[in-house]
């Protein structure tokens, strides 16, 4: 690999650093511990009122289920108290025209906050842990209810009565208990030298010229030779259809109706066809004969479809969601490729299924511009070719675009807004020498060739950046793990929306 360490202002950046910062201040909570929400001590709010329509209904607003355990919206419970506490904060005006979009996103993040709590809860109690009851009983101690002069106050803590002082009780246990977890998962260490290492990933630094060749480009001939070869699938079809979901029979009764004049097709479909055409008489406009195959999977009944003639009425037919009887409104014709709107569908189709036929063709573009490089150089091959030079920025390996790095979506190029998770991509952009063509490589629906500038280290101020800033990384990614763990596995059964609309429908 050409390595050069001499310094070239004009083509260096501090991309990595400068997306740290932009982050960093996108996002300060990430670098002061974002486990805010969560915690909810014990302690006397005094709320503002919040706008909470009558329950619909009779019983308890349960929003969902976290290994059976109903997350439940009461008065005074966790859930509760966060809904009041975001809403006292953000709370729309009922005037607002996002007022129900507002509070779905309140409503949303107390629910989300209150599955986490009782997951944790769950995974403490799986783990056997159990908080020591003379440790509750010194945080009861510290609370506010039953402070006097800045002491505790028995006589204030007999004062509450039974259930409402076992409540609280439990409320701080849960606290404790969850506050556990969340103080283990804060206080989770990397290895002795793990940033230092880490950070010295930021070295070496590329930065390229390249050449995109989209699937835009491929030809009208390179689509008529596909079709040439595979007419069949291309027949131009137009049809309407009546689609029936209950039975065969039914199916049946209505095709005879229409046979025997008792009714149209078009009013047939009207009124009783169950599928997207049906308003539309049954029509279903022009298409192709291979969209027949997503719905008809005998090959006879598809033909049999086919063959039609202008007006005529096929059997009923076994289809994906029941049965269906189709009319030719047309007969079947070739594929017109000057016709724009069978372009598009021909084009569709084999990015769809056929993806390699257009994806050999671009990567034997590629190939030939690559040679041209090599004989008159980058930006005259380009020029030669009528492309367009795009440019990266001196960017690290950084598969997956970590945050501690520059990113390869910094650099403003589309077509390789996922180049990031291709591991093609890095192998070519760090091997290919320096000042020459890469091999081919696909991008979602493109083909590059990457044309590395230079190489440089990056500077000592970046990496004791990333450096100071690797503990804090750890601790969000830590924090994202644990939420989308509790918010994402097969104990959560969310049934968020169907309660809150349920709640909401008549505001």
């Amino acid at each position: 690999m050409a390595s050069r360490d001499k310094k070239q202002p004009e083509k260096r950046d501090n991309s990595g650093k400068s997306e740290i910062k932009r982050r960093m201040k996108t996002h300060p909570l990430l670098f002061i511990g974002t486990v805010v929400v969560l915690v909810i001590v014990v302690v006397a709010f005094v709320f503002v009122p919040a706008i909470v329509p009558e329950a619909r209904g009779s019983g308890d607003l349960v929003f969902g289920y976290y290994n059976r355990t109903p997350i439940k919206y009461v008065l005074n419970n966790y859930f509760y108290q966060v809904q009041q506490n975001l809403t006292q904060s953000q709370q729309p005006s009922p005037d607002s025209p996002n007022f129900m979009g507002s509070m779905f996103q309140i409503w949303r993040q107390a629910f989300e906050e209150s599955a986490i709590r009782i997951g944790i809860m769950d995974e403490m109690k799986h783990s056997g842990y159990v908080v020591p009851e003379d440790v509750v009983n010194r945080e009861m101690a510290e609370l506010p209810y039953f402070q006097e002069n800045g002491r505790f106050s028995s006589a204030k803590y007999r004062a509450m009565d039974n259930a409402s002082r076992m409540n609280l009780w439990r409320q701080v246990q849960e606290s404790i208990t969850v506050g556990t977890y969340l103080s283990d998962q804060a206080g989770l260490r990397t290895a002795s030298g793990e940033a230092s290492f880490i950070s010295s990933m930021a070295s070496p630094k590329r930065s390229f010229d390249l050449a995109v060749f989209s699937s835009n480009s491929f030809p009208d001939s390179g689509l008529a030779s596909y079709v040439e070869a595979n007419a069949d699938l291309f027949r131009v079809l137009r049809l309407s259809r009546i689609t029936i979901t209950s039975s065969e029979r039914e199916a049946r009764q209505i095709l005879d109706s229409i046979k025997n004049g008792i009714t149209t097709f078009e009013e047939a479909a009207i009124n009783n066809s169950q599928d997207w055409a049906a308003e539309r008489g049954g029509d279903t406009g022009m298409s192709m004969a291979y969209d027949l195959t997503f719905d008809i999977s005998d090959e006879q009944a598809r033909e049999s479809v086919l063959r039609l003639a202008r007006g005529e009425i096929s059997d009923v037919i076994k289809v994906t969601s029941g049965w269906a009887f189709y009319r030719a409104d047309e007969t079947v014709q070739p594929a017109d490729l000057g016709d724009p709107s069978q372009n598009s569908r021909i084009r569709s189709y084999l990015l769809n299924f056929q993806r390699g036929w257009i994806e050999d063709w671009l990567i034997s573009e590629a190939e030939k511009f690559s040679s041209r490089v090599r004989e008159m150089g980058f930006d005259e091959a380009i020029a030669a070719g009528e492309l367009s030079k795009r440019s990266i920025s001196s960017i690290p390996v950084n598969y997956g675009n970590s945050a501690l790095f520059g990113s390869v979506r910094s650099a403003g190029v589309p077509e390789l807004e996922n180049a990031g998770e291709s591991p093609f991509f890095w192998r070519a952009a760090f091997s290919t020498p320096i000042n020459s063509p890469s091999e081919p490589v696909v991008i979602g629906d493109s083909v590059v060739v990457l044309y590395p500038l230079e190489e440089i280290s990056a500077e000592e101020d970046e990496i004791g950046f990333i450096e100071m800033y690797y503990p804090y990384w750890m601790a969000s990614s830590a924090e994202s793990a644990y939420r989308s763990y509790f918010l994402t596995n097969k104990k959560m059964d969310d049934r968020f929306q169907e309660t809150f609309y349920k709640l909401w429908g008549g505001y």
